[in-house]
This record gives C-alpha cells, structure tokens and sequence, in this order.
C-alpha cells in the first residue's frame, strides 16, 4: 500500500472495482490450481481479501523483493509440496493477466526438467513503452535463457527509429519457479545489477542462473505502475473478454 510512485495502488479502484480484485478474479480462471493465495503483509488488503473469502498468507513486513514474499507464502501455505513443484508469483498490479499468461508460465517447468524458473514476456509494439523506465524489458539468448532486465530501452534504438523488428520485449507479472529454484534464490545476496534496475530476476543473474522466457502472444496491456495508468487499463477493460466472468 505504500508503493513511493502510488500510494494505495493495490485497493485503488479500476473501473469501479480494486486493483487487486481484478488481478486475483483474472488468476482463478486459469483452471489448474492446487491453491491460489493472497500473499500480504497488509491489513487493509487482508481485510479486504477476507471480504471476498480470498484464501490469505501474511507474510513479513520486511521484505524488499516480490520473489521474497513468495518464497515465505510458499512455506507457509499448507499445502505438502515436493521442491520440483511449481510456484507461481501473479503480481498484484497486473489487471488485465489472462490465464494463457499462466499457462504459458508453467508450460516450460512441465515440459523441461531443466528449467527452473520461467518469466512471461510479451512484444512492445509502442515506442512509448519501450522508453518508459517503468516498464522493465527482457533480453534473451536463442534458447530462451534470459539475459538482462532492464528499465533501459532494450535492444537500442535512436529515438524515432522504434520498430517491431527491434524485437523488444517486456516483462509481464507472472513468475513460474520450481520451489528448490525460488529458495535458492531466498538464499542468494541481493546484487548490484538487482538493485540498478530495482528487479528481482538479476539477483539471478548476477549470480549464474537463469530464467526461461515465456512468451505470450500480444494483447494489448497495461500494468498499473502510477497514477495515469488507471485511465488506460479502464479504456482498455471496458471491452476486455474476461471481465464478464468475474
């Protein structure tokens, strides 16, 4: 709640209904759930979790990092979990995720015994995206390994010379990892590159390992990092699919 560039963001009201609200309603249509949870160290959004009979984990007021606070709801969700079971992180500013973002998540753990962790990326199609330091852009190799995140336009371009096969992407909210992978990284320092760029996945990096990219086909996407996004993901959901559903 106390985000610095937007203060109250997880309850501010986004066509009428919470933030938050949007993004868990939109989780719990992806169909495979073992457990989905609200993870919070809040009691504003704890109370308003339990108003809508969310399933809540309070975690401690003292993380820095998302992937942190994950990896303590994971301990402490009551579920039985073996460390090659899969745990994914939905960000709680992402109101437009559809549940192919989470599936395409989770694919790669099921499919390759070697991937750890697995981001979702989708193209950037605006130049005002890519230059936005808000939005946080992915690089990666011809196997998919990521490379960099940044808040830096990446691959660079002059200004004005934006497009489409520059091949930018960016990170969209949703984290899958295998849960020995999520607790090495609970164990690892945080890096320099990690706190640059004020990103989670380069404390990985900085350290030797890798995340796969996951990637989604381009739907038109906002997430909501201040203020003015509100505008823009309420234009976009006044004709979105999935809002009917929930």
């Amino acid at each position: 709640m106390a985000a610095s560039r937007f203060p109250g963001k997880p309850l501010a009201p986004i066509n009428g209904r919470p933030l938050i609200e949007h993004c868990f309603e939109r989780a719990r249509l992806f169909p495979s759930w073992d457990g989905l949870f609200l993870a919070t160290c809040d009691k504003e959004i704890e109370e308003f979790g339990k108003s809508k009979g969310y399933p809540i984990i309070w975690t401690s007021n003292t993380h820095v990092r998302a992937l942190d606070r994950v990896a303590e709801a994971a301990e402490n969700c009551g579920l039985d979990l073996d460390e090659n079971d899969i745990v994914l992180n939905v960000q709680g500013d992402e109101p437009m995720l559809h549940p192919e973002m989470i599936e395409a998540a989770v694919q790669p753990l099921l499919k390759q015994n070697h991937t750890g962790g697995t981001i979702v990326a989708i193209d950037i199609i605006e130049e005002s995206q890519y230059r936005d330091p808000n939005i946080l852009k992915i690089i990666h190799d011809h196997e998919g390994r990521v490379l960099y995140t940044s808040r830096a336009p990446l691959p660079f371009c002059e200004p004005g010379e934006f497009t489409l096969a520059l091949g930018a992407k960016r990170i969209f909210g949703i984290f899958g990892f295998r849960l020995k992978f999520l607790r090495l990284f609970t164990e690892l320092a945080p890096s320099h590159l990690e706190k640059t760029e004020n990103c989670d996945s380069n404390r990985l990096l900085d350290h030797g390992y890798h995340q796969y990219i996951a990637q989604c086909k381009y739907r038109p996407s906002y997430s909501i990092d201040c203020p003015d996004d509100v505008l823009k993901v309420e234009q976009l959901l006044a004709n979105d699919e999935l809002v009917q559903k929930y």
